[in-house]
């Protein structure tokens, strides 16, 4: 029997009367073990727990006991048992030849209100974050693309060429619209002259041509300068 065993009970007793809701006793016999059940809520009511397994060996307190992480209850990531089981052993450590359990306990209670805190700040840090990014993507969206020397030269390459299309689009249509004289007509189409002659010829008849083939006999009137203008206006 360890030298130690009485030791080891009177402490399991004191934790019981502690933890009176939290521990569970797995054997009062050597090795004694039980289980320590920690919760901690947050602000807003998500729970954290922890359940730590004490054994006690025959050598307790002389060296440390044996500690296992049962379970994990909340937000937790395989690093936090690492980290947790770290601070154990640490105190552990520090307090080798005394009675540690509640030590440890309390380091274990310590750690589990903090990561509550770390895990709500975390949530919180993500939530801002994806808020002002959100809010970027809303800015980008209104400021437009930035402009720069390239970017401008670009635009105003195709700008210039949309607008000599639209200009040369514009002429052929005021060209098209334009109404033309009737000499313009009859340069342009030949068949217009035939197309008089032959309206000529169908209203007037014979006449009709012959006035279009009538010849000036220039030597029957006199020049100008022959007439006797003055005596004709003082009469």
């Amino acid at each position: 029997m360890s030298c130690y065993l009485d030791d080891q009970i009177d402490e399991l007793q004191a934790l019981e009367a502690i933890y009176p809701n939290e521990l569970e006793v797995i054997s009062n016999k050597p090795p004694i073990k039980f289980s320590v059940f920690l919760n901690v809520q947050s602000e807003d009511h998500e729970e954290y727990q922890v359940k730590l397994v004490f054994e006690l060996g025959e050598n307790y307190p002389e060296e440390g006991p044996i500690i296992e992480v049962d379970e994990f209850g909340g937000s937790f990531e395989d690093q936090d048992r690492d980290e947790l089981m770290e601070m154990l052993d640490i105190e552990v450590a520090n307090n080798l030849g005394m009675v540690m359990v509640f030590t440890l306990v309390s380091t274990a209670n310590e750690w589990l209100q903090k990561r509550c805190d770390s895990l709500k700040k975390r949530r919180i840090e993500e939530a801002e974050r994806k808020r002002l990014e959100a809010e970027a993507e809303e800015m980008r969206r209104f400021e437009g693309t930035k402009v720069t020397v390239e970017s401008f030269l670009a635009w105003k390459r195709e700008f210039d060429a949309e607008m000599a299309a639209l200009e040369k689009t514009q002429v052929k249509l005021e060209g098209s619209n334009k109404k033309l004289t009737g000499r313009e007509l009859f340069e342009k189409d030949k068949s217009l002259i035939e197309s008089d002659l032959k309206f000529l010829e169908e209203e007037g008849g014979e006449a009709a041509v012959a006035c279009v083939d009538v010849k000036v006999d220039e030597s029957l009137f006199q020049d100008v300068e022959d007439l006797d203008i003055d005596d004709v206006e003082d009469e």
